[in-house]
């Protein structure tokens, strides 16, 4: 017998996967360990099973998989080239589409991955300031795989100490912890980084009236001569087709964008003001320059290609707008049916209609890894790849209902789990955390 796909791709990939997100300890036992294609809201196993994705890529697909119109502008770009030895002019065209989208942009600098665009953001705020330290959001998991990142996690083995000391961290919606952190290193922060929001948005804010938490984290910044970055690679072109800095009313110094920008393509980029951003280029004569970004196929034409025509598609079909209403309803079927199996206090919908997430708990209540597994496991076997919620312009109500049947029999299974034991119904170890300090 011959070695399954998952030995295959662990024997010649280290972690079997590009993306830690996508490994074996992130999926039931019965997930299949390789995907051939995606068609709109669909994933297709290697023998031609179909699954109804919520995991859309990580997020990098919002129009729904092999979208014809972003296909076919990827395509043409191909045909002219791809990669040119000078700037292309769909560089110039998807920049241009860029600064005149978001208002806080002024100047865009694209990149293949969301990690080198937020760690070229953290290298213009130091180069901007003159200063190191980096203070980033305790509870938003991931923004690269530079050690500046990684040392300030668990998973900080092969960082220097000198580079763990560089980063610190507070937590989200809790103002005081950043006001501590600014007054315990006085002139010695370069910048600020968090995600405008996750599956919890922003409190109230503390400083004015009306406006939210985002704005007290720009007042310090301001204040303090810091550097204020929004990480928007997930709520980008989700939250608001300007961004959730647009949806949440709040301009940031510098921003990230990336994963649903270009519906798959790979695409991100760093954006912001002028006189930061600027410090990359080279037209200041005499000053000292910084070596922000450059990558051979940094502004590879196909994806530049997909990205306009993805704006164009996002503007023209209201897709933001779908999103918001089609999350919305999904979060309240979900809960609805978890009333009706009486696990509505043990299994919950929640967060932004555009950006829903689920919460599986055990018994006592508590968060439970074995009940997310559980609840994952179920749905697979009723068609639905559930890892967590993505939702794209293919999810219609053709596909709202299938989710509702594949729930309803996922819910009977789970209120059993929560009686009899969640071990005697998995089929397979549970997932774990990414970020976790030993496998």
């Amino acid at each position: 017998m011959g070695l399954s796909y998952s030995e295959r791709l662990n024997l010649v990939i280290p972690g079997g996967a590009h993306t830690y997100s996508r490994g074996d300890d992130q999926f039931p036992s019965n997930a299949p360990q390789v995907l051939s294609k995606g068609r709109g809201a669909y994933i297709y196993g290697p023998e031609g099973e179909k699954f109804l994705d919520y995991g859309m890529a990580l997020r990098a697909v919002v129009l729904g998989y092999a979208q014809e119109e972003v296909n076919l502008a990827a395509i043409e770009q191909i045909h002219n080239g791809n990669n040119l030895t000078r700037a292309s002019l769909v560089e110039l065209e998807a920049a241009e589409v860029m600064a005149g989208l978001i208002d806080s942009v002024d100047m865009v600098k694209f990149a293949k991955n969301g990690s080198s665009a937020v760690s070229g953001a953290v290298k213009l705020a130091r180069a901007f300031t003159g200063r190191e330290l980096v203070v980033r959001c305790l509870q938003h998991p991931f923004f690269s795989y530079d050690d500046w990142f990684i040392g300030s996690t668990v998973m900080n083995k092969g960082v220097p100490e000198n580079i763990k000391k560089q980063t610190l961290s507070f937590t989200y919606n809790d103002i005081a912890s950043l006001e501590k952190v600014i007054a315990e290193n006085p002139g010695d922060i370069a910048c600020v980084i968090l995600e405008p929001a996750t599956s919890d948005e922003p409190c109230a804010s503390k400083y004015f009236p009306g406006k939210t938490f985002l704005h007290d984290v720009k007042h310090l910044c301001e204040k303090s001569g810091i550097v204020f970055i929004l990480d928007e690679m997930i709520t980008g072109f989700r939250w608001d087709l300007q961004g959730a800095q647009k949806y949440y009313g709040v301009t940031p110094d510098l921003s990230t964008f990336g994963k649903g920008m270009a519906n798959g393509f790979s695409l991100a980029a760093v954006v912001g003001k002028r006189e930061i951003m600027e410090l990359g280029s080279t037209k200041k004569s005499g000053a000292e320059r910084v070596f922000l970004l450059s990558s051979t196929h940094g502004a590879e034409m196909s994806s530049l290609g997909a990205f306009i025509k993805t704006v164009e598609i996002l503007r023209r079909d209201k897709v933001i707008e779908h999103l918001w209403r089609y999350g919305n309803e999904l979060k309240t079927l979900g809960n609805e049916l978890a009333v009706k199996h009486g696990i509505s206090e043990h299994f919950r919908f929640m967060g932004p209609g555009c950006s829903p997430v689920y919460v599986a708990m055990d018994s006592t209540k508590n968060v439970s890894f074995e009940f997310r597994t559980l609840f994952s496991q179920e749905m697979i076997k009723n068609g639905v790849m559930m890892p967590w919620i993505a939702l794209s312009y293919a999810h219609t109500k053709a596909e709202l209902e299938l989710t509702k049947v594949a729930l309803d029999k996922t819910f009977s299974i789970y209120a059993k789990a929560l009686e009899s034991g969640v071990g005697r119904f998995l089929e397979g170890p549970p997932i774990k955390p990414v970020f976790r300090k030993y496998n």
